[in-house]
């Protein structure tokens, strides 16, 4: 029993259902782990964390020591010897710390944007290779069929009953639906090397052909709001705003005198002198325009976000009225494909000799054209939906 539970388990964590077919989730949760580009960014910005927590202390100490011989001698030997420290002014490292946290957090919105990017690419194969696995299983029926009907027709032949006419369209249309076979085949070839690709180089087949359902969408001004509170890509520009507002503080600070302090020891004679050493540095040109330039960031930043949001927005509208659109001619064409079977009409209405052999299979080209188009719809419809939810993974 508990050996039966395991197999349930890990069939469930690898994502395999018990028909043996990959899901869109699992294959998803793969690439997530297994993905080079996702891997690299990942440690990408771990070393960029680090670099955003280095500089944050002040300056090393200097120690000075020197032993002057005096001349002549009963100059006598001068000793100096002097320990000092220099620091920013306060404001500076409490500026530097506010900088590194917000850009730490801006890495996160950089890895959601990157690994968004490589799972909707993922998925929008997946659902161009279910509207492939979906086409071959139309195509191998309707190859099967246009077989049957070659061997009929050669065994009237044979008998006397038929014509060399009929083999001849029917050798002819088998051609053709072979040709479309092996390309249909050669490309869901290559979509699953993409997958395999993307999944770090482990081999994937996706058989899958069942798309995932969609909850019901809601109004344009509704989903946008929730896209664009959730959009990694804004979150990241805005934090780009922030971290210039950050650095625009930073560098004002910089402006402030930086102050050195110490301990200086000195001994000559016989006598000795020690004590307190304080010293002002004045930064009257080394930060010369870099408020000026900071600033001038900022307003970059403030323009790069304000032409996102612009982008975003049309790009979401667009997609959306495409999503509507393409509704609208799948739902006709589902009413359509459910309410006739064109195929057990014509192979009745050619047994019967009540069309001819072109008739025949001029309307089966008309048929399964639409029928492509119709799985072809249902894979746009399905591809615009997964960009507009793009968000969620």
């Amino acid at each position: 029993m508990n050996k039966i539970i395991y197999i349930i388990l890990i069939l469930f964590i690898t994502g395999i259902n018990l028909n043996g077919q990959i899901t869109i989730d699992s294959v998803l949760v793969n690439i997530t782990k297994n993905n080079k580009t996702i891997i690299a960014n990942t440690k990408y910005w771990e070393v960029k964390t680090l670099e955003y927590q280095t500089g944050l202390n002040p300056y090393n100490p200097k120690v000075d020591y020197d032993y002057l011989i005096g001349t002549p001698s009963n100059a006598g030997n001068q000793t100096d010897f002097a320990v000092t420290q220099f620091f920013d002014f306060p404001t500076v490292y409490v500026r530097k710390k506010q900088l590194s946290n917000e850009q730490i957090k801006q890495a996160e919105f950089q890895l959601n944007a990157k690994r968004q990017e490589v799972l909707l690419e993922a998925k929008l194969i997946c659902i161009e290779l279910i509207y492939r696995n979906k086409l071959n299983k139309e195509l191998t029926i309707r190859k099967q069929n246009t077989e049957k009907w070659l061997v009929a027709f050669q065994k009237s032949l044979e008998k006397g009953q038929g014509n060399i006419m009929d083999v001849n369209k029917t050798k002819l249309q088998l051609i053709e639906i072979n040709a479309a076979f092996q390309e249909n085949k050669s490309i869901s070839n290559q979509l699953n090397q993409k997958l395999s690709e993307l999944n770090g180089g482990a081999s994937i087949q996706f058989s899958e052909t069942t798309y995932s359902s969609f909850p019901l969408l809601p109004n344009f001004e509704i989903l946008e709001n929730e896209i664009e509170a959730k959009d990694p890509v804004r979150k990241y520009l805005e934090q780009e705003k922030v971290i210039g507002q950050n650095e625009v503080s930073l560098s004002k600070s910089l402006t402030l005198p930086k102050i050195e302090t110490g301990y200086h020891y000195q001994a000559i004679l016989g006598q000795r002198f020690n004590g307190v050493h304080i010293g002002l540095i004045i930064p009257l040109w080394e930060n010369k325009n870099t408020v000026k330039t900071k600033q001038a960031e900022l307003n970059l930043n403030e323009a790069n976000l304000q032409d996102h949001i612009n982008e975003h927005y049309f790009d979401i509208k667009q997609k959306y009225e495409q999503m509507t659109n393409l509704k609208i001619t799948l739902d006709e064409y589902q009413i359509l494909f459910s309410s006739f079977n064109n195929v057990e009409l014509l192979d009745k209405s050619l047994s019967l000799g009540q069309i001819s052999t072109i008739e025949y299979f001029m309307e089966m080209t008309y048929y399964y054209e639409a029928l492509k188009n119709y799985l072809k719809t249902e894979m746009e419809y399905n591809k615009v939906v997964a960009e507009l939810y793009k968000y969620q993974l």
